[in-house]
């Protein structure tokens, strides 16, 4: 498939909801020496990937964004996160300053519970930053950590979105899992989190988690597609939960580092039994653009 006829078969996807394209709130762009160690670990099988993963979007930064961009990918994210300290203030320079670069990419930062934090925490959001990444499993550590209590408070306060990966997929970490996220919320209850992957493997500890906090999301990432139901598949049959909170079950695909086309990331979306064209419309467009203030195509 040559790239004109797969951006071809990608944006068929959107047109036929009558969409004026995607929103992907799960997307990587990193600098370059730390994308590469990522593509190097996932080319390992590292512990935490646990199998054999190539990475199907193995390309130069210009041709990822003009990919996103050729799919009719509207919004997408730079989820940068570190995995030790004295790292996250500079990963969050580096976000910024490609988010100037690429007006499409809503501005990304990171944290890590360290001294430092509140306060880069603090500038980013002066900056302009528009959602923030965490990853407990890479990261390894307590989203209670006493060093991250400002830094929640302060991302509340300022409603800010974040990603945050906190499943135990596909590996599980010492942090990981739904019991954490609770406690995390139980001190932030207004906290706006966007949970990964619908929180693999832990999926209905997470709906549920959802569904008891109107600022808690989902993203799709992965969790319906058939690489992830070797290891760990979303459960069967119709589940009414996904319609109760399908007005913060957002769209994401985990580009560049998935082991399919992107197309297939959208499929397996559309394929989850039980849902309509009005759920697939918020799900791929609608949610996103009402959580982060998207307007119309002119906006």
């Amino acid at each position: 498939m040559t790239p004109a006829d797969e951006a071809a078969g990608v944006r068929a996807v959107w047109t036929d909801l009558d969409l004026p394209g995607i929103i992907d709130v799960h997307t990587h762009f990193m600098p370059k020496s730390v994308l590469d160690k990522v593509w190097r670990y996932f080319d390992s099988a590292g512990p935490m990937v646990g199998r054999p993963w190539p990475i199907n979007y193995r390309l130069a930064e210009s041709e990822r964004v003009a990919a996103l961009r050729a799919f009719g990918v509207r919004r997408f994210t730079s989820l940068v996160y570190p995995h030790k300290p004295q790292m996250a203030a500079w990963l969050n320079q580096w976000a910024a300053q490609f988010a100037r670069e690429t007006p499409d990419c809503l501005p990304t930062a990171t944290f890590y519970p360290e001294p430092e934090a509140a306060g880069y925490v603090e500038e980013a959001i002066r900056g302009g930053t528009r959602v923030f990444k965490a990853h407990i499993q890479v990261g390894d550590y307590d989203p209670n950590d006493p060093l991250l209590d400002e830094v929640w408070g302060t991302i509340a306060d300022a409603a800010i979105p974040v990603v945050i990966h906190c499943g135990s997929g596909p590996q599980p970490g010492r942090f990981t899992g739904a019991e954490p996220v609770r406690r995390l919320l139980g001190r932030h209850p207004g906290l706006p989190l966007i949970i990964a992957h619908m929180g693999m493997p832990e999926y209905d500890e997470f709906l549920d988690i959802c569904l008891d906090s109107r600022a808690v999301h989902l993203d799709t990432t992965m969790a319906f597609t058939a690489f992830v139901g070797e290891m760990m598949p979303f459960p069967g049959g119709a589940d009414p939960r996904l319609r109760a909170a399908g007005d913060r079950i957002l769209f994401g695909s985990d580009f560049p580092n998935i082991p399919y086309g992107y197309r297939e990331a959208l499929d397996a979306v559309t394929a989850v039994p039980g849902i309509d064209d009005d759920w697939l419309r918020a799900v791929f467009h609608d949610n996103a653009a009402r959580l982060f203030g998207i307007g119309l195509p002119s906006a």
